[in-house]
């Protein structure tokens, strides 16, 4: 925990020091074992949460269970969706996963409306968490709702590439499906082109990137 505190300054060089201080005197560490639920549709959310470590998958789940992804949590920002059910005082309408151990620093509702007035930097930390959240989110919907399901195919490798700094993918396809409302023999279709092409291998438990800036 106090290695995860001494990051803090690192993690976020815009707030001040006085800001730094508060949040290390009264956030408290949550750590989280990779594929943990951090937010559930429905919770009652009474803390806004900043990511020290890992990372964090925001999705929508339907009534069936299947997912729909959002974006990635990374360290260094924070959780629009509690920001805003902590200050109105609303229950979450998202799902929130560890995709990796990871650890986020909670903050109390009643210090987040108080750093509001008291820190400027908190002020525009928080008013930039929203802009990049909803702009995130609009390329997130361009991409995968107006687009073929090859193309969203490769936005969601893309995207996954870059969060998690690796080109191997270890997601099932049929998770896959989900999060592109999609079928497991779609997608298994789609990888098996995409192989064919030379963009990715396919291994018996894992895709393989090897080259998407073809496309």
């Amino acid at each position: 925990m106090e290695n995860s505190i001494q990051q803090l300054p690192v993690l976020f060089p815009g707030f001040q020091l006085d800001l730094i201080e508060e949040l290390s005197d009264t956030g408290e560490i949550r750590s989280f074992r990779s594929g943990d639920i951090i937010m559930r549709t429905g919770q009652n959310i009474r803390f806004t949460m900043l990511v020290v470590s890992g990372l964090i998958k925001v999705y929508r789940e339907d009534d069936e269970g299947n997912e729909y992804f959002i974006y990635h949590l990374h360290p260094g920002e924070a959780c629009a969706v509690s920001m805003i059910c902590a200050t109105r005082q609303e229950t979450s309408h998202v799902m929130a996963k560890a995709v990796a151990d990871t650890e986020v620093i909670t903050i109390p509702l009643a210090r987040m409306d108080e750093w509001m007035t008291k820190y400027k930097t908190w002020y525009y930390f928080v008013l930039e968490t929203y802009r990049g959240r909803f702009e995130e989110l609009l390329y997130t919907i361009d991409h995968i709702a107006f687009r073929n399901m090859d193309e969203r195919l490769l936005f969601y490798l893309r995207k996954h590439q870059k969060s998690l700094h690796t080109n191997r993918i270890d997601i099932p396809f049929t998770e896959i499906a989900q999060e592109l409302n999609s079928s497991r023999e779609v997608i298994s279709r789609l990888m098996k082109k995409l192989s064919d092409r030379g963009l990715v291998k396919l291994h018996r438990s894992y895709v393989e990137i090897t080259d998407l800036s073809l496309q």
